[in-house]
């Protein structure tokens, strides 16, 4: 180790580096990112999980191109328009060279539409680390960038990947975002200028001085996620805040200089929102190698819904499976009662979205959610036989898995869907569930029946698709939500799963072209 580097940070034996507060963690995020695509050992299931995650991100972002969405149809058109042959990156179904900045706001946009990709809840409990921050799996864009303008092959595309999350990981444990307003994103954001930098050769300096820039000038309010019916910006937080921290990078590494130290700054961001005597507010623990990366506790999304009703899906389906009678028979459905935590119930149980009338709302939707899960199975039940869903609880949620279509304009009004809605009551469960997140998603459900049953799925902490679950085939569930999404966007899908799965064999004329395939063009989302 030279002696530069120990004054940044110091690795702890193996595995960690440490930035405590008290040093210039700005500088040292980007010393770790560059020592990290150097010379970081993750082992092998970090790389297999952080595979997973990116090909689940590249079948979100097709499939919503396919479907004519707005803002990722938009931006990806704009993008084509900021040609860089030389020193350009491609957006999804083109080997055209662009803007780097303008594909990576593209593809993030598209990765993010649907709101199905990877998500963090910022808990690391063995360090005492548990802010909680959300976060989700939009920023691949920003390592495939870099390397197809670096010349890189696919293993170094994919450490970037894993350098991102991890940095963007491990503030989202430190620092709530949320708890002032301020939109989840810029944990993401600054994570990006750090692992864009580092794959461009910038110097640690350059880096601090783009994070410095980004946070200075570009911070996002939650005034994206507020309001009864949602917009665009929605969708495209991250990507825009990616695009700016880009645009920092590029501007630092060509000499422009930002704050320095900008979490000690008594200005910044940061120390505004919690007060200390000149450190940071948090320590911040990064790994280098081994398998503790912020990304082994990410979880995924098993279909289109917001991550917080996981609980409740993975309740109505055990409760369904168990009692199958009620799918034959859904009149026989009295009530439905949902008890969750905050801020679960703040978020899709906010009143105005118990009568969603978009996609970026419905999918916000507790009630929505949850009944228009249960209406398929009702539907199914009714085609086929209950017994048809499946024998096992992995095949109900293959089979009922919530698809784009789910949340179409017809879908929202289905009058079944409705019917169900008008039973549900959602309640916050006061301490006893909210001092259980983010461990676990704390949900239960009680379905009261017309001949005076009483069905309670119990608490459910760890659905199928949550880091900590041990029952699920996630895998295969994983296959089962790839063909769904895949299939809406490309004729063949099962030929690009295999090949961003095998990402780290590719060769860097093969990362060039990464995004060669043609998008099927479904329409206009409606």
């Amino acid at each position: 180790m030279d002696c530069v580097r120990v004054h940044l940070y110091t690795l702890r034996p193996m595995s960690t580096v440490n930035l405590p507060r008290n040093t210039n963690q700005a500088l040292g995020i980007g010393q770790y990112a560059i020592d990290f695509l150097k010379s970081g050992e993750p082992a092998e299931s970090v790389l297999a999980r952080t595979k997973l995650f990116h090909a689940d991100a590249v079948l979100c972002g097709l499939s919503a191109l396919a479907l004519g969405t707005n803002a990722p149809v938009l931006l990806r058109g704009e993008a084509l328009h900021y040609k860089n042959k030389k020193h350009g990156a491609t957006v999804f179904g083109s080997t055209k060279r662009v803007q780097p900045e303008k594909a990576i706001v593209a593809n993030s946009a598209a990765v993010r539409e649907w709101d199905s990709n990877g998500t963090n809840f910022g808990f690391n409990p063995g360090l005492g680390h548990t802010a909680g921050e959300f976060g989700h799996n939009d920023f691949y864009p920003v390592p495939i960038a870099a390397a197809q303008i670096m010349g890189l092959d696919g293993a170094a595309a994919l450490r970037g990947m894993v350098c991102l999350d991890e940095i963007r990981g491990r503030l989202a444990e430190v620092f709530s975002l949320k708890t002032y307003k301020i939109d989840h994103v810029v944990h993401g954001a600054i994570a990006s200028a750090a692992t864009y930098g580092a794959m461009m050769g910038a110097t640690a300096e350059q880096i601090e001085s783009a994070i410095g820039m980004f946070v200075a000038h570009h911070i996002p309010w939650r005034a994206i996620r507020a309001g009864k019916q949602l917009s665009d910006s929605k969708g495209a937080s991250a990507a825009i805040s990616t695009e700016a921290a880009i645009l920092c990078m590029r501007r630092s590494m060509q000499g422009f200089l930002g704050p320095r130290d900008i979490f000690r700054n008594p200005e910044s961001m940061f120390r505004q929102f919690m007060k200390t005597q000149g450190d940071s507010p948090f320590d911040l623990v990064l790994g280098f190698s081994g398998d503790d990366f912020a990304v082994m506790g990410m979880h995924f999304k098993l279909g289109l819904y917001e991550h917080q009703s996981a609980g409740a899906l993975q309740a109505i389906i055990d409760l369904a499976f168990a009692n199958r009678d009620i799918l034959q028979k859904p009149g026989t459905i009295k009530s439905i009662r949902i008890v969750a935590y905050e801020p679960a119930f703040g978020i899709i149980g906010d009143p105005a979205k118990r009568d969603p009338k978009t996609r970026q709302s419905a999918d916000h939707s507790m009630v929505y959610i949850v009944s228009t899960l249960l209406r398929k199975a009702i539907e199914a039940a009714a085609q086929d036989g209950a017994e048809s869903i499946g024998a096992a609880n992995d095949d109900w949620w293959k089979r009922l898995m919530l698809g784009p279509h789910d949340y179409s304009a017809d879908a929202i009004k289905n009058p079944r869907t409705r019917e169900l809605m008008a039973k549900i009551d959602f309640a916050h469960g006061g301490e006893e569930y909210d001092r259980r997140y983010p461990d676990g998603i704390p949900t239960s459900v009680v379905i009261e029946t017309t001949d005076g049953r009483t069905l309670d799925s119990g608490l459910v902490m760890y659905p199928a698709g949550h880091a900590r679950n041990t029952t699920a085939d996630l895998r295969g569930i994983l296959n089962a939500k790839f063909r769904l999404l895949g299939s809406l966007g490309l004729a063949k899908p099962s030929r690009l799963v295999e090949r961003l799965m095998a990402i780290d064999a590719l060769s860097a004329k093969q990362m060039a072209k990464l995004h060669d395939f043609d998008i099927l063009d479904r329409g206009r989302f409606e």
